[in-house]
């Protein structure tokens, strides 16, 4: 513990770790104000993603629940407010997670494109909770020990900022690639993209697939069924 307490300590101290922290509260603040705007003016969310997508039926139901889609609106707008003053960044912080885990799992849940820009906005937000950390353990009522900063003698600045920063490019090397692989077939933002996936997997299951997203407007969980239905169907027929 020591030693990662004397990493945190120097991370901190570091300008180009401070300068990293600023650019993730400005981009999630930014992330938030057009979003938190277009609720408040009323306006249907990601207007260009089509009603039979699956996230597409979400926001139409979202849209029409009233006053509650513009607290959203009101919501994001003071969150991105509060990340982009100083002194208010650590509640902007918690409040933005509670509200990116729930969008994170939304984007998994309807395989969503936009999914691998998600996860990157949890772990920025992830990156300012930790960033944060000696203010934040102060919210838990676990005791905490009395520390003392340990005098760091030899700087290694740079060695860490190259490690944490071949990390992140790992991490997200990490999420495009898995995210490539994770679903077999999604829905694509549009029909058109839907329909390009099929030449690469089964078409007769994936084009029964897109029909049902976007012509017959099927839940996800229903145009899945069927395309491993058509799928094993289009197996015994080749038999």
């Amino acid at each position: 513990m020591p030693k990662l307490r004397a990493l945190y300590d120097e991370a901190r101290a570091d300008k180009w770790f401070r300068r990293f922290a600023v650019f993730c509260r400005v981009a999630l603040a930014v992330s938030f104000l057009p979003t938190g705007i277009v609720k408040i003016l009323g306006q249907r969310f990601a207007e260009g993603l089509p009603h039979n997508n699956p996230l597409g039926h979400y926001f139409d139901a979202l849209l029409q629940t009233g006053y509650y889609y513009t607290f959203i609106g009101v919501t994001q707008l003071a969150i991105a407010i509060l990340l982009l003053i100083p002194r208010t960044t650590l509640l902007g912080a918690i409040a933005y997670f509670t509200l990116i885990v729930n969008i994170t799992v939304l984007t998994y849940a309807t395989r969503f494109d936009g999914t691998r820009l998600v996860t990157f906005m949890l772990l920025a937000c992830v990156f300012l909770l930790i960033w944060d950390y000696d203010r934040l353990k102060h919210l838990f009522i676990i005791k905490q020990p009395v520390t003392v900063s340990p005098v760091i003698i030899k700087p290694i600045g740079r060695r860490l900022r190259i490690c944490f920063f071949c990390g992140c490019i790992a991490v997200i090397t990490f999420i495009i690639a898995g995210t490539f692989y994770l679903y077999e077939i999604t829905p694509g933002n549009d029909e058109e993209e839907c329909r390009n996936q099929c030449g690469s997997k089964d078409p007769k299951a994936c084009q029964a697939f897109c029909d049902g997203i976007y012509i017959k407007g099927q839940p996800l969980d229903t145009a899945l069924a069927n395309f491993e239905k058509a799928k094993r169907a289009d197996k015994r027929a080749t038999k």
